[in-house]
């Protein structure tokens, strides 16, 4: 690694965070010229160079990649990561909806597994029998662990029609499972909007840039159809974009605080407030274990507000927030800066958000939804309690 390129390392950067939430202005301090630990870095650079078998294989951009995912990584932190530039562009993949792969949301571990928060609904994993809390522990016959998270994400992403291989530690019963799975383009619909008799059903399955749009021009065009009702599912939503939320609370709950950020001095660096304009049909709501993020924020602000009965299972606990740094030459840093606060100031991190009713799903359920009333016990509950509203 030439010396001009290490130093664009550590030379004071300017730094502009852009985030769902907040964008602020950050000054790293050159601090490593005095800093012991640079000096070893200089001498391991240079025997890495004299004395690697395939040094002639050695890239100058992989070492820097190596070096500041490593230092990040010593945060010992699931949620942040250095990001190289193909990782950014990953990342922005998940804010518009559309991409090549399998369909399934993974987050590393603090058991230092690669975790599945959910498969996308109608997706080649969620048909494959791909759940929320299973462990990938094998891509290709590949081992993965958290660390190597953005490299089991690009090892299962790739052309439609090309087939993966996975090989699963169940939660149900923590037996070992292999799936072949064909990736598909995948197409995110953020909302499924429908009717089951009176009653409107909306379902959020993540979080993106137009879902907050999509979701009230739903709830108008019910509203306008005369159901008596909303069932709101956000079984299987993993998050996204924060301020689609906010919208979506905006909507459908009273004046009050929707959020409340804090950072680790305790200070709070965003609080998110609603207006007195808000469509008060009546409404439950369905969560499971693959319910997380920005779904957690949404059903907290429900549950403190009294709005609606929450059913199914306890969510996932994701209450911390990344902030994104973009670098120079498109490079990144997520890193968490944050926690929420749910309107009556609790917290979910590592909690989650319990239900008001507790409902098991059947053990060899295919699906869930709609298309599978027939068995899907948490939305026939859901049916049951709205129609107890009306009466």
């Amino acid at each position: 690694m030439k010396n001009n390129k290490f130093l664009k390392i550590i030379a004071v950067v300017l730094l502009v965070i852009t985030t769902a939430f907040v964008t602020r202005i950050i000054t790293v301090r050159q601090v490593l010229s005095s800093n012991e630990n640079f000096g070893k870095v200089i001498v391991l650079e240079k025997y890495l160079r004299e004395n690697y078998l395939y040094n002639k294989d050695i890239k100058d951009e992989n070492l820097e990649a190596g070096l500041l995912k490593g230092l990040v990584a010593g945060l010992a932190d699931p949620y942040s990561q250095y990001l190289t530039s193909d990782e950014m562009k990953k990342l922005s993949e998940t804010t518009t909806g559309k991409f090549q792969g399998i369909g399934v949301i993974i987050s590393p571990d603090e058991d230092g597994t690669v975790t599945v928060i959910s498969p996308i609904k109608g997706s080649p994993a969620d048909r494959a029998g791909v759940e929320s809390g299973d462990k990938i522990l094998k891509i290709n016959g590949k081992d993965f662990s958290a660390e190597k998270i953005n490299e089991a994400s690009k090892e299962m992403r790739g052309e439609k029609g090309t087939t993966v291989k996975i090989l699963l530690l169940k939660k149900k019963n923590l037996e070992t499972k292999e799936v072949e799975i064909k990736r598909e383009e995948i197409k995110i619909d953020s909302i499924i909007k429908n009717k089951i008799g009176d009653i409107g059903y909306i379902g959020i399955t993540m979080f993106d840039e137009e879902t907050g749009k999509d979701f009230v021009k739903a709830l108008n065009e019910l509203t306008k159809e005369g159901v008596k009702g909303i069932i709101l599912d956000m079984r299987g939503n993993p998050g996204g974009v924060v301020d689609a939320a906010v919208e979506i609370g905006d909507a459908i709950l009273p004046k009050s605080t929707f959020v409340t950020l804090k950072d680790n001095k305790g200070e709070i660096v965003q609080d998110y407030k609603l207006d007195d304009k808000y469509n008060d049909i009546k409404m439950v709501v369905l969560v499971n274990e693959g319910s997380a993020s920005a779904s957690e924020i949404l059903s907290g602000a429900i549950r403190d507000l009294d709005r609606a009965k929450i059913i199914g299972k306890t969510t996932y606990g994701k209450g911390v927030v990344q902030n994104v740094i973009s670098l120079p030459e498109g490079d990144g840093l997520k890193l968490t800066t944050s926690e929420y606060f749910t309107p009556k100031g609790k917290s979910i991190n590592k909690i989650g958000i319990k239900p008001d009713i507790e409902v098991e799903l059947p053990e060899n359920i295919k699906g869930i939804g709609i298309d599978y009333m027939d068995t899907d016990t948490q939305l026939k509950k859901a049916i049951e309690i709205i129609k107890e509203k009306w009466n």
